[in-house]
């Protein structure tokens, strides 16, 4: 039973570099980290939504927490391989 949930949407100006974010997190779809939370990503433009819904929000937290850190470490990435 689903009993929390939110979508974030996070903007992107590249629409290559939204396309590498989504790649990169791909993996962590197919094999989520915990049984307790679901979560959809979807390209809009140059905007992605991240979806999570969740038994609880401690699920939650935990589920949108890891993915905003695996977004952030991904955009860090880019931009230190794009500077050299």
């Amino acid at each position: 039973m689903i009993k929390a949930n939110v979508s974030i949407r996070i903007n992107f100006y590249n629409s290559k570099r939204l396309a590498t974010i989504v790649t990169s997190l791909k993996p962590e779809i197919s094999s989520p980290v915990t049984h307790r939370a679901n979560v959809a990503l979807q390209l809009r433009d140059c905007f992605l939504l991240l979806t999570v819904d969740a038994e609880d929000a401690v699920a939650l937290r935990a589920t949108v927490n890891a993915y905003l850190h695996w977004i952030n470490s991904t955009v860090n990435i880019i931009e230190t391989i794009e500077q050299m």
